[in-house]
């Protein structure tokens, strides 16, 4: 017994096992590795009319293909995706509900342009005006929604630019909630699919209003009570089956625009269209992007249900520690690769050192098609472990014992 008690004194903890960040480098694909689909898609893009035109696949933020995506233009009512996008998120953070009423502003009843025409001190639900938004692309009602949101619409308006920070949309400047013209209001194709991507991956409700066709909402006012008619500007809500949204844009210096976002079985796309020269041409433009992607992706998703082993712990209060994953994985192919054969490789250590925090990086899945790696996502620790100390080892000896 004396001889096990000096071991366990000169037992000596370590510091915890931390594995160097894996950063997942993008690398350029030679032109000679291309595949012909790749070639085929980028003609696609070389091919539609608009001067600007990218296509997203939704989960993974893939460009399947992309036209003049970078060059910075005007998007009109475009912009009111990042409206719509911090409208949400200030639901889902609890500090605004659907049934709160918005009183109009005089400030938001002047707004011009495309609008549902509110007046002056009119009461207007958030559901309601979230409404006139997505289907009828209302100024008047953006403009009411930010002030009601930041108190002022320059509030709102730098809200706004942040969250454009956030996302990386490094070449987009917002001046107004709602897109009216101004010499500074500015974004790309590449940035209009990037705060399109976020609202529909984060928050998949705004499909609810995004695919009203047509819906009646009550003005109530000192003048009295009457109906206003809301009809979607989206014309694919109508006419392309697999229509979702999202948004349209139209002034004589934006021309006409569009984010088109549609979903195939279990494959969700966007087409942006920038500066189209007519209504109809900025439609056909985002269908034939939006065909061409359906016609060449295929989406691998690894939704982690496998069980994954458990690692040693070194001194700490319990021999093990679980693992989870960081977040789901998606991949998405253009080259009729057969997805079946994603192997999935994990990267781990043989033990880690305690303490143990729940949610600490140990390892990743790294996912191999053809002998190349596609992507890999974090293995975390499922739950914490604490350094052993004195008495516990003791506990462990007597437990040994009496077993």
């Amino acid at each position: 017994m004396t001889y096990l008690m000096i071991l366990l004194l000169t037992l000596k903890p370590a510091a915890v096992w931390a594995a160097e960040d894996q950063k997942q480098e993008e690398t350029e694909v030679p032109e000679e590795s291309r595949t012909q689909e790749d070639r085929e898609l980028n003609q696609v893009a070389a091919e539609v009319s608009a001067p600007h035109a990218l296509l997203m696949e939704v989960s993974t933020g893939t460009v399947l293909m992309e036209k003049a995506a970078d060059e910075k233009v005007h998007p009109a009512s475009v912009t009111k995706i990042m409206t719509l996008l911090l409208i949400l998120e200030a639901l889902e953070d609890g500090k605004i509900v659907l049934s709160d009423m918005v009183t109009v502003s005089e400030h938001a009843a002047s707004m011009g342009g495309s609008q549902v025409y509110l007046e002056p001190y009119e009461k207007q639900t958030v559901d309601t005006l979230l409404k006139c938004i997505a289907v009828a692309s209302a100024n008047d009602a953006c403009v009411a929604m930010a002030e009601y949101i930041s108190g002022s619409e320059g509030d709102f308006v730098k809200l706004m630019n942040a969250r454009a920070e956030e996302l990386g949309m490094s070449n987009t400047h917002f001046v107004n909630c709602c897109g009216l013209d101004a010499e500074e209001h500015l974004t790309t194709a590449r940035d209009v699919a990037l705060m399109s991507r976020e609202l529909l991956r984060n928050h998949p409700q705004i499909h609810e209003y995004c695919t009203i066709w047509m819906e009646n909402i009550t003005h109530q006012t000192a003048r009295g009570s009457f109906e206003f008619g809301l009809t979607n500007t989206n014309k694919l809500i109508r006419q392309y089956e697999y229509a979702t949204g999202l948004k349209t844009g139209y002034t004589s210096v934006a021309g006409f625009c569009v984010s088109a976002s549609a979903k195939k079985e279990n494959i969700e796309l966007v087409a942006v269209i920038m500066g189209g020269t007519d209504s109809k041409s900025r439609f056909q433009d985002a269908v034939t992007l939006l065909n061409s992607g359906f016609a060449c992706c295929s989406l691998y998703t690894d939704e982690n249900r496998a069980a994954l082993p458990k690692i040693q712990v070194k001194g700490g209060v319990e021999g093990q520690v679980g693992l989870q994953y960081a977040d789901e994985f998606s991949y998405v192919s253009t080259d009729g690769s057969n997805l079946s054969q994603v192997e999935r490789v994990p990267e781990l250590p043989e033990e880690v050192t305690a303490p143990v925090e729940k949610g600490d990086r140990i390892g990743r899945m790294v996912y191999v098609l053809n002998g190349r790696e596609i992507g890999s996502t974090e293995l975390m620790a499922a739950d914490t472990v604490e350094r052993a100390v004195y008495g516990d080892y003791i506990g462990q000896v007597f437990r040994i014992f009496l077993l």
